[in-house]
């Protein structure tokens, strides 16, 4: 199942890819910086606004809004849907529309669904209580083993820790093998 998930997923990513307008190549630095700002745009709360769904081709979702768009990056989630549909912005394709990616299957998804923007992108829980969890892309745990009881959460594409910040210390890893 997570691997027929990860299969649309990559799929939608690869049709929202081609189906986007061609740009010209950014030279890697480039491209990390605005990744960055990307993701300290998104970390920003902003507005909570209600769109639409406009239009469904597997994984990749347009939504419409009346007002302002939500920023790349955040979280969408589809009301009143079966199951809780994250929606992640991808793309602003105009004045008020934004080509987003489903975090799960869009099966039953249909036109004129309401969306609402939680103002925030996707996070997950980290720290001590979160080792040895199987959790999925937008923080919910998998594993059968109850809820994850932590405050402490952190944004999918936050900019990675400098190197000072890492424990760079060699050590064993016991895998109980």
């Amino acid at each position: 199942m997570m691997r027929s998930a990860l299969r649309a997923h990559i799929s939608a990513l690869r049709a929202a890819r081609s189906a986007a307008p061609r740009m010209p190549v950014a030279p890697a630095a480039e491209m990390l910086h605005q990744r960055r700002s990307f993701a300290a745009e998104a970390a920003k709360p902003a507005s909570k606004g209600a769109g639409k769904v406009s239009q469904v081709i597997g994984a990749v979702v347009d939504v419409s809004f009346d007002g302002a768009l939500p920023p790349i990056l955040n979280a969408l989630e589809v009301e009143g849907f079966e199951h809780r549909l994250v929606l992640e912005v991808a793309q602003h394709l105009g004045e008020n529309m934004v080509r987003t990616i489903a975090m799960d299957g869009t099966d039953g998804l249909t036109r004129g669904q309401s969306v609402a923007d939680t103002g925030a992108p996707i996070t997950v829980p980290v720290g001590e209580p979160t080792l040895g969890r199987i959790i999925n892309i937008i923080g919910e745990p998998i594993d059968e083993l109850g809820p994850i009881e932590t405050n402490k959460f952190y944004a999918i594409h936050r900019p990675t820790p400098t190197f000072t910040e890492m424990n760079t210390t060699a050590q064993q890893l016991l895998t109980g093998i």
